[in-house]
């Protein structure tokens, strides 16, 4: 079965699921999404990678990815292999100096190393037929791509951060970092950058 490449196009808060995100994935080349619905923390460890913060501590991915290279471990590409009652499975294509493995992963766990390996993500055609969704134009990408703001916050949230003086976003961002809440930390950081400081 021929592989399709994705790659993450955003991440934002989901409009169907309180307190979760999606992140959408599209093809490269192509015009089809998929968004796909994860949890906070995973969005958070996809944030924080792709926006290539330093937290004080390693997350738990940036943990895993230290274990697998301290073994030799090298994470080739992430497949997308399944979609069942609308939960996407996918594995992770792994290799040390003796074998290759396929890894049952979530699929947001995936995604996670993924960006933090630099490795491609794939899926297959009839996936992208069951859960993609066509943009009309490859123009109306969306309006800021993952690799220059992460996190798409919703309006009330930025409204809230353009009240705040310089001083203000900076002490809420030195806050929000403490408590390692980095998809807010990175809606403030763009903030303070629109201000051109």
């Amino acid at each position: 079965m021929k592989k399709i490449e994705l790659e993450i196009i955003a991440l934002s808060h989901s409009i169907t699921q309180t307190h979760s995100y999606a992140v959408v994935l599209g093809e490269i080349n192509g015009l089809r999404r998929i968004p796909i619905v994860i949890g906070g923390f995973e969005a958070q460890a996809i944030a924080v990678a792709l926006e290539r913060m330093n937290p004080s501590r390693p997350l738990t991915h940036d943990l895993m990815k230290n274990f697998m290279m301290a073994f030799n471990v090298e994470l080739h590409e992430i497949i997308i292999n399944d979609l069942q009652e609308g939960v996407f499975y996918s594995k992770l294509v792994c290799s040390s100096a003796n074998d290759t493995v396929e890894i049952d992963s979530r699929t947001s766990d995936a995604l996670a190393l993924a960006v933090r390996f630099g490795c491609p993500v794939f899926t297959y055609e009839n996936i992208l037929e069951q859960a993609g969704v066509m943009m009309g134009d490859e123009n109306k990408k969306e309006a800021v791509p993952a690799s220059t703001s992460a996190v798409s916050s919703d309006q009330s949230t930025k409204d809230d951060l353009k009240s705040l003086n310089l001083s203000e976003l900076n002490n809420l961002l030195t806050e929000v970092l403490e408590h390692e809440d980095y998809i807010k930390a990175i809606a403030i950081r763009d903030e303070i950058k629109s201000r051109g400081k």
